[in-house]
């Protein structure tokens, strides 16, 4: 069997971690080269065509303009450049053994899942919440009507013998600050919509955040949802390494990047999207990309993975608390894309200091003396008898900032002090 969940499938089965980077260029030969440096990799890898922000706010006009000028983007720009001009792209890299994925962070996906199908490409990801709340300037009903249309369509694609896969984004909400449990209630939720919408091929997400040990946690309470709630469907778990304000210096980067592929491997994820020594400061460059894959699956591949497919801890705190919001927004309302309007309508998901008008803002997290993060203020979420609250705690703009840098300091301070880390220090590291 082809596609992106057979071939994520067959790398498990040979105990090996797929890596992918986030990578997009509008030049077609650049992001040709690309596509063929990330093959080229050690490891076992995916491809990424990452669109650019025209083409995300489906802003089509600006994006044909700047290819006109022959301006550079920030990414590919899908639907405007020919099919032709694509499929050469794709040309001797795209294949059974090297599947390519668009990642594209729009809230009004129809016109790039229209291109990426005409191309023959049958991956993507996103959701209604997450490409609409941290990114997105429409209401999230526009959001979860463009989704569900979206989805209708992309199932379309078994009509020419491929199967079509999507990853919810659901766990990486504005990428730091959201607890564990509320990722893992989102993700969950999304790859729901879109099993609710024909979907049978699915990733569920989770991005690392401030606690190793609470991300093993959180890990074995969505592979557990997931088995209880998606029984019919191929799924598997993708870890993003940190996506909040990263580590400036390179021992810093690696180190965290380390502990990513660490957590992917110790909980039996079969997916990690990497990030690179420049996240800090710009765009990183394809040699940098690989040199990212190639120390994540080194790590990934001394790290022990977990001998069966039931996850050690899952009965866990974050997991209870992500079973009750999840069980409380499907009880709203038989269609799910209503159950989750409501929801965020009555502060049942609430996402802390995300600041789009459909989301009431009154839930508050903070990290404690330990790194994990917790809630500071639970709104109207429904974990009554869950989360023990003694009052709301005040997070003043302070704790905040200070919050925001946490990661940063913690890796760069090591790295300073000579703290060692968990893990090889380097792209080159792991050579004997």
């Amino acid at each position: 069997m082809t596609g992106f969940g057979a071939f994520v499938r067959r790398a498990r089965a040979g105990g090996e971690l797929v890596v992918q980077p986030r990578m997009g260029m509008s030049e077609p030969e650049r992001m040709r080269a690309g596509l063929q440096a990330t093959r080229a990799a050690n490891g076992r890898t995916a491809g990424t065509i990452t669109l650019d922000s025209y083409t995300r706010v489906r802003d089509l006009e600006s994006a044909g303009l700047a290819l006109l000028e022959g301006e550079s983007l920030n990414g590919y720009p899908i639907v405007n450049h020919d099919p032709a001009t694509t499929r050469w792209v794709l040309e001797g890299s795209h294949g059974p053994d090297f599947p390519v994925q668009v990642r594209h962070g729009s809230a009004d996906p129809v016109d790039i899942f229209r291109a990426l199908m005409t191309v023959g490409l049958d991956a993507s990801e996103g959701g209604p919440v997450s490409y609409c709340l941290p990114y997105g300037r429409i209401p999230l009903r526009e959001s979860v009507d463009n989704w569900s249309r979206s989805c209708e369509l992309f199932v379309r694609l078994r009509e020419t013998g491929l199967e079509p896969h999507l990853e919810t984004f659901g766990g990486c909400m504005l990428g730091q600050l959201c607890p564990p449990s509320q990722l893992v209630a989102i993700s969950v939720l999304e790859a729901l919509f879109f099993h609710r919408h024909g979907l049978r091929s699915i990733s569920v997400s989770y991005a690392q955040q401030t606690s190793p040990v609470q991300d093993a946690e959180a890990v074995a309470a969505l592979r557990r949802l997931c088995a209880e709630l998606l029984p019919d469907t191929d799924w598997h778990v993708v870890i993003y390494a940190y996506m909040g304000v990263y580590p400036a210096s390179p021992d810093g980067a690696y180190r965290l990047l380390g502990e990513a592929a660490e957590l992917a491997a110790a909980t039996g994820s079969e997916r990690l999207i990497v990030k690179t020594v420049a996240e800090s400061v710009r765009i990183p460059t394809v040699a940098e990309n690989v040199s990212a894959l190639e120390f994540a699956a080194a790590t990934a591949a001394r790290t022990p993975r977990p001998v069966t497919a039931e996850s050690a801890g899952a009965d866990s705190q974050t997991y209870a608390e992500a079973a009750a919001l999840v069980a409380a927004v499907l009880n709203m309302a038989s269609d799910l894309g209503e159950a989750v309007l409501l929801a965020f309508r009555r502060g049942y998901l609430d996402i802390p200091y995300c600041l789009h008008p459909d989301n009431m803002g009154r839930s508050r997290s903070y990290i404690d003396g330990k790194g994990r993060l917790r809630w500071a203020d639970t709104g109207r979420l429904p974990l009554s008898g869950v989360v023990e609250t003694r009052g709301s705690r005040t997070v003043t703009s302070g704790d905040l900032l200070d919050s925001l840098s946490y990661v940063r300091r913690k890796f760069d301070d090591e790295q300073v002090s000579g703290t060692p880390g968990r893990g090889a220090i380097g792209p080159g590291a792991h050579t004997s």
